[in-house]
């Protein structure tokens, strides 16, 4: 019997990934060939390991060792969050599905279960994301924004961790409702709030090019929606050049025959805060990323002129 060898990061999230890929590859095949799960801890799960910053390894961190192995023909696909991906596609390699997205938006996981809203005076908020640090202090000026590296139950964990001191932490509802964790959630942000990072929410299948016979099995669980939302998101960060460690969000919505995003950029230090709109028909979801990416970037230059 023919084996599918899926490699996906060691952490619980991945791992829960990784099984939403297989049961539904078993919804659409059966038995008819063997899964193999190949776990890997890589460079970005080592970093969080030893507690040292991700620094220039950036996105690359938690794919690159999977993408070797797929190259390497180690593995027949590998399972990632679409947000560490990178925007530009690795040589030999492309996405060969995207299973149907969940939530895309951020969520607050609060000490005593109370929203922003309700958080005492400078409360004290963990997240490493710039693009969350920005947005939080747009809602609130007067908040701690602590930095914070960890997987999502680690996150959670410190959260109650009296060392830390901390009010609260934002985390990605998708990887709370996946570990399980959602009625964590003391608050879940608004897109327009709190616009998300590209991809969040949704999972990718990633395969070699040229593997026609593991395209024929992944292809079947491919989410139309969600791969549209996918190509405009990551046609706005390519435009932008966002792989790097800037605060940048986008999301994308398709509704019947339109596809809407919203897009967000500042500087590190929060100044230049721009967040814009556009859509149009999901069949031209490249061109709405990109040009909406063109609006960010028109409207950032004229601010800072």
């Amino acid at each position: 019997m023919a084996t599918l060898r899926i490699g996906a990061r060691s952490s619980k999230l991945s791992m829960s990934q990784a099984s939403i890929v297989s049961g539904l590859v078993r919804e659409k095949f059966g038995r008819r060939f063997e899964l193999e799960l190949v776990k890997v801890k890589t460079l970005g799960d080592r970093l969080v390991t030893a507690n040292e910053a991700l620094g220039n390894t950036g996105k690359g961190a938690f794919t690159g060792d999977l993408e070797t192995m797929l190259l390497e023909e180690k593995i027949d696909i590998a399972v990632h969050s679409m947000k560490d991906l990178q925007s530009k596609e690795t040589d030999g390699l492309k996405i060969g599905a995207t299973p149907p997205r969940s939530d895309p938006r951020d969520a607050l996981v609060s000490g005593d279960g109370g929203a922003l809203g309700s958080l005492r005076k400078h409360a004290r908020i963990g997240t490493s994301s710039l693009r969350r640090r920005v947005q939080l202090l747009k809602l609130r000026n007067d908040l701690e924004v602590v930095e914070l590296h960890g997987n999502v139950d680690t996150r959670i964990r410190k959260l109650s961790d009296n060392r830390t001191d901390l009010d609260a932490v934002v985390l990605a509802a998708a990887g709370l409702d996946r570990l399980g964790e959602a009625a964590r959630i003391s608050q879940t942000f608004s897109i327009d709030e709190m616009v998300p990072a590209v991809g969040q929410g949704i999972i990718a299948v990633q395969m070699r090019r040229d593997d026609k016979k593991t395209e024929a099995i992944v292809s079947r669980i491919d989410d139309k929606d969600a791969r549209l939302e996918s190509v405009c998101e990551r046609a706005f960060a390519k435009r932008l050049g966002a792989d790097c460690n800037v605060p940048v969000g986008g999301c994308a919505r398709v509704s019947d025959q339109t596809i809407n995003m919203v897009g967000m950029v500042a500087n590190e230090d929060g100044s230049g805060f721009v967040r814009t709109a556009a859509s149009g028909r999901r069949s031209d979801a490249a061109k709405v990323g990109r040009d909406l990416a063109e609006g960010l970037l028109a409207r950032a230059a004229g601010a800072a002129s």
